[in-house]
């Protein structure tokens, strides 16, 4: 079955489109299962249960992107078992089989209603998004070349934290990412973050909350520590809805909640705003 993109205007003429491999999905909610193609059409919501299931990558941004705009950056970029750390190559091999991907992150230039940005978007299904040296690296280049180009960049977040087989290593790329962040700021440039399913560990600890927007998909796990960690360690028996994107909404931590068939209307508008802005500013 062909797949269609959304309806674009305003192409970038270096964007290629993706593939239209079928494949089936299960929903980690009701177990129910649906191709791709079906997915796609709810915006990756379960039409058996309503349930919000986890997206590849590509076609998040498929679901954002004016059609045929997205222009990859940085693909070849690929992680390497430095450390010898065991069984860690063939994690790799196994998720670069799986999904497609080179890295648990895909960086690239894109339009949405017609405007410009940068974008990145981690894939939970490549070692939990984990974040290892690739990955900060990609995002770091990814914010240089937004700076040079003087572009907003939006983020799309998870992962389950640094990527332990790569030590320290793993760890500096918060603070490489942030330092990046920082200068795109302070070029005066907007950085908008989409947090969805789960956002955990190092990359909620640096950019993922950042951002000069932080938005964050209705159920949403958003977190450092896990909750059974906290609550051991602090004897105290969390909220049921703890770590929850509600919860972190009511405590000040997210400027608002965005559904999936909302998010590509709402980032074009202020990617209207900032546009408009920027040429005041001129």
């Amino acid at each position: 079955m062909k797949v269609e993109f959304l309806p674009h205007r305003n192409q970038l003429p270096e964007g290629k489109p993706f593939t239209n491999e079928e494949f089936d999905v299960t929903c980690s909610a009701c177990k129910a299962v649906h191709k791709r193609s079906t997915l796609l059409r709810s915006f990756y919501v379960c039409p058996a249960c309503g349930a919000y299931v986890r997206i590849p990558a590509k076609d998040r941004i498929r679901l954002i992107a004016d059609s045929g705009s997205f222009a990859e950056l940085n693909q070849s970029l690929t992680s390497v078992d430095f450390l010898k750390f065991p069984d860690y190559r063939n994690k790799l091999n196994k998720a670069r089989a799986s999904t497609g991907l080179k890295s648990a992150v895909v960086t690239g230039i894109m339009r949405v209603e017609g405007l410009p940005c940068a974008v990145f978007v981690l894939d939970s299904r490549f070692i939990m998004a984990s974040m290892g040296s690739v990955v900060g690296e990609k995002i770091t280049r990814l914010f240089e070349y937004a700076t040079r180009k003087r572009l907003p960049v939006l983020g799309v977040t998870c992962s389950g934290g640094a990527r332990m087989q790569e030590g320290i290593v793993s760890l500096m790329q918060m603070a490489k990412c942030s330092g990046a962040v920082r200068r795109h700021s302070d070029a005066g440039l907007l950085y908008t973050v989409l947090l969805t399913d789960p956002t955990t560990g190092g990359m909620t600890a640096s950019i993922a909350m950042e951002g000069d927007l932080t938005f964050a998909e209705p159920g949403a796990l958003v977190g450092f520590a896990g909750r059974r960690v906290i609550e051991q360690t602090t004897g105290a028996e969390l909220p049921p809805n703890f770590q929850r994107a509600e919860f972190l909404l009511d405590h000040g931590f997210v400027d608002m909640l965005l559904p999936r068939e909302e998010q590509r209307k709402v980032i074009g508008l202020l990617l209207r705003q900032h546009q408009n802005t920027k040429e005041r500013r001129a």
